[in-house]
Parts: structure tokens; C-alpha cells; sequence
């Protein structure tokens, strides 16, 4: 049988990619067509806010240093004073005592989850999504010879625990969440965080063990709250996955980590596992020059009202116009439902207003679409009456 240039499973991944990428290229093209002015651009989730003042100053006096071997090869689970500062930082965020030793730099937090997954799953395990998903986490559980089993959540995004416990069987070894959510904005409540704890405990067994992996990029960007519940003070099997790509707006920098919290069970073990996938996955970890940066502002963080004036003039345009919506509380996106039952179709009639969305088929959750509102807010300005016509366009039919 003729075999094609590259791998079947990878071919059809092609085939089924992430809609978020195929919106932006549309969005090129359309562009070119129509000019900037008159497409609306809210398919891709890049952090466009202002880099704090504390990472361009780091940035200065790492670029200033003239110490031989700065630049070389590093221990693969990072320099030893990033390390530090970042579990410093940790400690107070997540209110628990996070040590250097406990935690690994990675290429963003996609490198954390890849090498995570690949750390705790044997080929034929199950790993639990809950929809709304970043549709990557389907790519990087099969990466590691697993299954994603996809749960959705309620209709608030809040993660359903009846659904969660039917879906756990023998081969349930992980479950991945992100909280605040991407693409829905929701942030997991304490009652929440605390239920899903207590169920993962009554499953989790020294010889068969149920990880829970936080994917937590937009933990410190939140809205109307002061600070984000979180399941690891509850669950000792959890291990924690984040970037900077929020906190600082440096999404391109790749600058991630995979902290372990004190009480994960065979902590040592997990963490040897970690250090060495982080070489042999091919990601080693992040750059030299950027963890002698975070080193020095690891607690930094980027306008945060920025983002919730994109929000709030966003998202009461919609609600007014008729949009059926849950006005998000963290991270960078509005999840509305879709006022017909054809996402696609709807995306497509948006998409002749200049409007370029994604729709919610590609998170998992039908019916439903994701606005990106890390813009300019002129965009958002312009945008709201091609968002005004599209609604009236179906209603009228």
C-alpha cells in the first residue's frame, strides 16, 4: 500500500486541526480583501496588553550582562535562581509552600502539559477533558498514547461531577482542567474546586493513581474577583502547569513551568520523570536569557484593566444586542451562545459582516462561539455593529 509523505495520524490531525488557526488564516485573506479597517479579528487568543515596566527593566540588566557561560546549556530542569523566584512567587499565589527543587522550566505551558502527560500516562490510558477545551489538549493526550474522554460542563461552565464520576473507569489517569477557562472565561468556584477534589480522591489509589493536571495560564487574570479558587489545596495529587504568556504578555517568549506541589505523592519520582522528558521531548526547556529575565519579575503582571475594559465594552453590546452570554470572569475570551444551532453557519454569516470568530465545535461545545477580546479596543468599536446586523439578520428570518 503507497504510504503518503508523512504519517497517516498526522495527516488527519491536518485534516481536523485546531479552528482557531484556520479562522486566522481566513481572517489574512480577508484582509488583503477588504483592508484592516473593515475585518474584525477576534479568532486568536494572542495577549496584546502592555508588557509590565518590571520585565523590560529585567530585560535591560540581563541584556547587560557580559558573564561567561550565561548562554550555554543549562540543568534541564532550569537555572537554579529562576527556579527560585518562581516558586516564590508560587507560594504566594497558590498560598502553599512551593520549593525551587519542586518545580521545572518548560517551552510555555504547552511544553508542561506535553511533558506531563507523557510523565504519568501508559499507552491506553484516559485522560478527562471537560468541554468547553483549548482543543490542544486533545493533540498532546494522544501524543502520549493516551484517550481523551471529553465531559462537559453545566450550562455555567462549572465542572458537572455526576458526568465526571460516570466518565472515570480503571484507565482514568488524568483529568485536565483550566480555570479561569479557555474559551468560556469561567473560573471554577470553591465549591467547585472542593467537590472535585473530593471526587478524585475516592478514585485516586497508590497503584492507580488519577492526576489532576492544572493548566493555569490565566490564573492572575481575572475580573471581579480577588483571587481564584483552586482545587490543589484540596487534592495532593495535583501538579500545576502555567506560562508568563498572560501574567507579562510575552506569549512568544515561551516561558513556562510545571510546579509540584508538597504534598503530591513519590514527589521525587514524578519530578525525575519531568526533568528528563523536558530534554528528550525535544522542548529542553525555557531560554536561557528569559529565565535570568523572570528571575528577576516573576511577580509581575500586565494591565489587568485593560483587559477588563475590552471585556465589559464587549460584552454589554452583546447582551444588548441579544446574545445569549455569560459575562466571563477571567481570561481573555466571551463564550456566547450561538442564536441559531449551527455554530459554523453562524461563524460563516459573521464572517460576511468581517467578523472572524471561532466556533464552539472546535472547544467541544456545539452551539456556542469564542470572541477573543485581547484586541485593540477600536476593534471592538467598529465590530459592534457588524455583531448588531449579524443577530438581526437570523432573527428577521
Amino acid at each position: 500500500m503507497a504510504r503518503s509523505a508523512v504519517a497517516a495520524k498526522v495527516a488527519a490531525d491536518m485534516k481536523s486541526a485546531s479552528f482557531i488557526r484556520e479562522m486566522f488564516e481566513r481572517g489574512r485573506r480577508m484582509k488583503a480583501q477588504r483592508g484592516d479597517d473593515h475585518v474584525f479579528d477576534f479568532s486568536l487568543g494572542n495577549p496584546n496588553g502592555v508588557p509590565p515596566e518590571q520585565f523590560f527593566a529585567a530585560v535591560r540588566a540581563v541584556a547587560a550582562e557580559r558573564q561567561p557561560g550565561l548562554h550555554r546549556y543549562m540543568p534541564n530542569a532550569g537555572f537554579d535562581e529562576c527556579r527560585a523566584a518562581v516558586a516564590s512567587f508560587l507560594s504566594r499565589e497558590y498560598r502553599l509552600p512551593i520549593d525551587a527543587k519542586s518545580v521545572v522550566m518548560t517551552s510555555g505551558a504547552a511544553g508542561g502539559c506535553n511533558a506531563v502527560l507523557r510523565a504519568v500516562c501508559d499507552p491506553g490510558d484516559e485522560v478527562i477533558l471537560l468541554a468547553p477545551y483549548f482543543p490542544e489538549y486533545r493533540f498532546y493526550t494522544e501524543q502520549a498514547n493516551a484517550r481523551p474522554v471529553v465531559v462537559q460542563t453545566n450550562d455555567a461552565f462549572q465542572p458537572d461531577l455526576e458526568a465526571i464520576a460516570a466518565a472515570i473507569t480503571p484507565r482514568t489517569r488524568a483529568v485536565l482542567i483550566n480555570t479561569p477557562n479557555n474559551p468560556s472565561g469561567a473560573v471554577f468556584d470553591a465549591a467547585a474546586c472542593r467537590g472535585l477534589a473530593e471526587l478524585l480522591s475516592r478514585h485516586d489509589r497508590p497503584d492507580q493513581p488519577v492526576y489532576l493536571v492544572c493548566d493555569d495560564p490565566y490564573r492572575r487574570i481575572i475580573y471581579d474577583l480577588d483571587w481564584c479558587p483552586t482545587p490543589v489545596h484540596h487534592y495532593p495529587r495535583s501538579i500545576i502547569v502555567s506560562s508568563y504568556s498572560k501574567d507579562l504578555s510575552i506569549a512568544g517568549e515561551r516561558a513556562g513551568y510545571i510546579a509540584l506541589p508538597p504534598a503530591l505523592p513519590e514527589r521525587d519520582v514524578v519530578l525525575g520523570a519531568l526533568t528528563m522528558l523536558n530534554r528528550t521531548l525535544g522542548f529542553v526547556n525555557m531560554s536561557a536569557f528569559m529565565q535570568r529575565v523572570i528571575a528577576r519579575c516573576a511577580d509581575a503582571l500586565c494591565d489587568v484593566e485593560f483587559y477588563r475594559g475590552n471585556r465589559d465594552l464587549l460584552c454589554k453590546a452583546l447582551l444588548e444586542y441579544g446574545y445569549e452570554l455569560i459575562v466571563p470572569r477571567g481570561a481573555l475570551y466571551a463564550f456566547p451562545r450561538t442564536p441559531i444551532p449551527d455554530d459554523v453557519d453562524f461563524i460563516d454569516r459573521l464572517a460576511n459582516h468581517g467578523i472572524l470568530a471561532v466556533p464552539g465545535l472546535g472547544f467541544g461545545r456545539p452551539g456556542y462561539m469564542r470572541l477573543s477580546f485581547c484586541v485593540d479596543r477600536g476593534t471592538i468599536e467598529r465590530s459592534l455593529p457588524a455583531f448588531r446586523a449579524a443577530i438581526g439578520e437570523v432573527r428577521s428570518r
